[in-house]
């Protein structure tokens, strides 16, 4: 892409992230969704892979998505809007692949995230984050299977990438994205961000901003 066309959106980003989020809705169960408005895209991960975090860096705030040290804690479907709420709404989905949750309780959150993906026309794209450390594990192709057959598009967030030395980034890079190739929902482009040092939060903020152009 054209170098002034990639400061054009990251300018746009920072622009569309820089008033307030606020949390708005929390949704339990398909029957509990807010009404569709805007352009939803959502964020998906295994438990422990820095959801909450990552959302807190994009939006600039500290506390809007709720961190916690115990997996599995985000329960039901949040949703946050920020100034431009007609244009941008985030949804923060529940973690997956947890090992102490009751499997009553996982099965009810799977069934509420596949209802969601199916039934969601406002929804644009999911952002499926990864562990930069450890790659695309088992647990995780169920998850982007379940994405190509609801035809939802998606693109692959690598977390964490400030842990993981560079030759070892470059590699867990290039395997994800080699595995993507075989996954026809998925965006091509991986993204690389940490939550602790802003790394890759303009270039997110800028795939969003260029989402929101496509759906104009």
């Amino acid at each position: 892409m054209n170098t002034d066309i990639d400061a054009k959106l990251i300018e746009e980003g920072r622009k569309l992230f820089a008033g307030e989020w606020k949390f708005v809705w929390a949704s339990p169960s398909i029957e509990t969704l807010p009404p569709m408005a805007g352009v939803e895209v959502a964020f998906a991960g295994r438990s422990n892979v820095g959801k909450s975090s990552l959302i807190n860096a994009l939006t600039g705030r500290n506390a809007l998505a709720r961190t916690s040290h115990t997996p599995g804690r985000t329960q039901e479907l949040i949703f946050f809007d920020g100034p431009h709420s007609a244009e941008l709404r985030l949804v923060d989905m529940p973690g997956y692949g947890y090992a102490s949750a009751p499997k009553t309780q996982v099965a009810s959150w799977t069934r509420l995230i596949h209802q969601f993906l199916q039934g969601r026309a406002t929804l644009a794209r999911v952002y499926v984050l990864i562990d930069a450390r450890h790659g695309i594990k088992e647990v995780d192709q169920d998850v982007l299977k379940t994405l190509d057959k609801s035809a939802v598009s998606y693109q692959v967030v690598l977390t964490k990438a400030d842990q993981v030395k560079k030759p070892e980034l470059e590699k867990n890079i290039a395997e994800t994205t080699a595995a993507l190739a075989k996954h026809p929902a998925a965006f091509p482009e991986v993204l690389v961000t940490s939550s602790r040092s802003g790394a890759g939060m303009p270039e997110l903020r800028a795939a969003m901003v260029r989402l929101l152009h496509e759906r104009a």
